[in-house]
């Protein structure tokens, strides 16, 4: 901080405008660290010199614990997608409709939220679709077999999810199998919160277009995959699939994509 004070005392903003911004194209922005102080949140592909709220949110250290004791994210935190989700179950905690989860693995991210909103007073329902054994190679296209992805790629973990969410009773709905074929068992007619997260394209575009019109004004759709290096083709999909229906897709830093419904 004083550094940047002393050079901001003796250079005009315009010419240290122009200086940061020559440096930094030659150097990679390392410049960064004097002019904004030391990163406080570093975790996940995201780095930042900002102030992260959420980890001193006795409510959503609480609900994280509980989340990543599932096993759910065993090579690294993700804290900052997690409290996206979190934000997201917050708006659909106070509207109208039922919870969505395409994409599960194990249910961190599904009892993050349920514990951060306390879903079980809200007498709504949460659907979770998943084949709880990884992609379906099948479903990938050569774009994205070439990005790296393939099928499967996650332990079998049915029976831990049915173990997990078994507190609940009927407000949690296990959905085994591929999308887009069991789409047809959300019998919800309103949906306030959706996160769809499969890593591929076709599923994941096939969820958003049989959920859209049942989303109510004001639910959050969590693409988790839109940002991220591997999946361009999902990206690519859901920036057509914003466009055909007018509404603004919100890239976050996290990597997530974030679209409302309309009010």
């Amino acid at each position: 901080m004083n550094l940047r004070n002393r050079v901001r005392d003796r250079f005009s903003d315009e010419s240290l405008a122009r200086f940061v911004i020559f440096v930094n194209k030659l150097s990679g922005n390392w410049l960064n660290r004097p002019l904004y102080g030391k990163a406080t949140y570093n975790e996940d592909g995201l780095v930042t010199s900002h102030y992260p709220s959420f980890v001193d949110d006795a409510r959503f250290i609480a609900a994280y614990a509980k989340g990543r004791a599932t096993g759910s994210w065993p090579h690294g935190e993700l804290r900052w997608r997690a409290s996206v989700l979190c934000w997201a179950a917050a708006r659909g905690a106070s509207i109208d409709g039922d919870f969505v989860e395409c994409g599960v693995n194990r249910g961190g991210s599904a009892l993050t939220v349920m514990t951060y909103i306390d879903f079980e007073r809200l007498g709504k329902r949460f659907y979770l679709l998943d084949t709880y054994e990884g992609l379906v190679a099948e479903q990938l296209t050569d774009d994205e077999r070439r990005a790296g992805l393939r099928g499967g790629g996650y332990e079998p973990c049915y029976e831990a999810v049915v173990r997990t969410f078994a507190p609940f009773g009927d407000a949690v709905r296990i959905i085994r199998g591929a999308v887009p074929d069991t789409l047809g068992q959300v019998d919800a007619e309103r949906i306030a919160f959706l996160s769809i997260d499969m890593n591929a394209r076709e599923p994941e575009i096939a969820a958003a277009e049989c959920f859209w019109d049942r989303l109510v004004p004001g639910a959050a759709m969590v693409l988790d995959d839109y940002g991220w290096r591997k999946h361009a083709a999902q990206r690519i999909a859901f920036d057509d699939f914003a466009r055909k229906r007018s509404v603004p897709l919100l890239v976050l830093p996290t990597g997530q994509g974030l679209i409302l419904k309309p009010q």
